[in-house]
């Protein structure tokens, strides 16, 4: 079954490397000042990029557009960078690492900036990791400057912020109707940032262009789901021989749903999923034991019953507009009730009766997603001990599941 499992991996895996170049129409201006219209992968960056695949039309030659020759590119009517040779300062703001220095520490870099709006003054957006920064620039001023923020501490060892980039739009943002208070009220954020950009702009009749203004995407989905469960459980005491049990596989039915949160970055591809998920396992078997030197039949039994919780990360490969394929890690976490294995000597006599406690194992799972609402998976889970409790007893419970779901929203 492993071998399968990888079978179909590397099958999905190689699909995806023809199917994840998607190109869109576009542009960029050379170092020329030339204007290419082109057709650009869009990868939907998280950080900012410092090169790009393009194409000049469909079927030509994928080419690597690098930051030194290119002075802007455009990937539709929403996502733009520009090169800017600029001071940035990128002191973290990690509360161990923060500095004692109120003042920025510039380095001049050359750097893409994501355009976020145009207009009588524009603002710019750098990510790189957890490191943020946003630049803007103004007619009366050309020359792109970093808005300051930055957290450091002090003599006393406290945190504090050096908010400058207030009173850098304060001065240069100017505006009859604004007043100082709105300007104190604004966060080092992107969207109260491109609020007072269009303010700015609608103040003076300005012709803009908000490129933030994107495509609702669908960052939330809740899918009830339905398992077809192929479990399997051994039981071994390391003190006694004839207690080894096989409990074989037994096929049942789990019941989940999952809440999967879209990640909105790199077009929809990652998310982060949790499905609470009840599941059943219930077994008989009979076994010939010498104890004490007395031939016996033990029967025993096991009644386990509990609530998964997947917690996953997934990656889609789109396929097309209405199909795709998906891969996923689960840690799971499993809460049992009144669940326990017991041993039932032939005569009536108890032998043992153990509860179960289970420990977290991992799953992976491959899967088809149609139309944003039909899904079929398939899911393994690897080794769980659900007798961690006690130190002579081991166990390997393992499933393979068939997972179908159906997303309403």
């Amino acid at each position: 079954m492993k071998k399968q499992l990888l079978l179909l991996a590397s099958t999905l895996l190689s699909i995806n490397c023809y199917s994840q170049i998607i190109f869109e129409n576009g542009y960029y201006i050379n170092k020329l000042d030339q204007k290419i219209v082109c057709q650009i992968k869009n990868n939907d960056w998280r950080n900012n990029p410092t090169k790009f695949e393009y194409r000049l039309s469909e079927g030509d030659e994928i080419k690597m557009g690098i930051i030194d020759s290119i002075q802007e590119f455009s990937i539709g009517n929403n996502s733009k960078y520009i090169r800017r040779t600029i001071d940035i300062d990128r002191s973290s703001d990690n509360v161990i690492y923060l500095s004692n220095e109120k003042k920025p520490i510039f380095n001049e870099e050359t750097l893409f900036l994501k355009v976020l709006f145009e207009g009588k003054s524009n603002l710019y957006e750098y990510v790189d990791g957890n490191l943020r920064r946003y630049f803007y620039s103004t007619e009366e001023h050309s020359n792109t400057q970093q808005l300051v923020y930055k957290q450091f501490k002090n003599k006393e060892n406290k945190i504090e912020e050096n908010n400058r980039y207030k009173q850098q739009l304060w001065n240069d943002l100017k505006c009859p109707s604004f007043e100082m208070r709105r300007f104190e009220n604004i966060d080092y954020k992107k969207n109260d940032l491109v609020k007072i950009f269009k303010a700015h702009s609608l103040c003076h009749n300005s012709e803009m262009i908000d490129l933030e203004q994107k495509e609702k995407r669908d960052l939330f989905n809740l899918t009830p789901k339905v398992h077809l469960n192929n479990s399997s459980l051994t039981l071994k005491n390391s003190v006694a021989d004839y207690e080894y049990t096989d409990f074989g596989h037994k096929t049942n039915f789990g019941f989940g749903v999952e809440a999967e949160f879209i990640l909105p970055f790199n077009k929809n591809k990652w998310s982060i999923s949790i499905e609470p998920t009840y599941q059943y396992y219930s077994a008989k078997k009979s076994t010939e034991a010498t104890v004490s030197r007395r031939d016996v039949t033990l029967i025993k039994e096991i009644d386990y019953s509990s609530v998964e919780i997947p917690i996953s990360l997934r990656y889609y490969l789109f396929l097309n507009e209405n199909s795709k394929l998906f891969i996923n890690a689960s840690i799971i976490e499993d809460i049992t009730s009144s669940s326990s294995v017991s041993s039932i000597r032939n005569d009536g006599s108890n032998e043992y009766k153990l509860d179960i406690d289970t420990q977290r194992n991992w799953a992976f799972g491959l899967g088809y997603k149609y139309n944003d609402k039909y899904s079929l998976e398939i899911r393994y889970q690897t080794r769980r001990e659900v007798l961690k409790e006690y130190v002579f007893w081991s166990s390997d419970y393992r499933t393979l599941a068939v997972v179908i779901g159906y997303t309403l929203f």
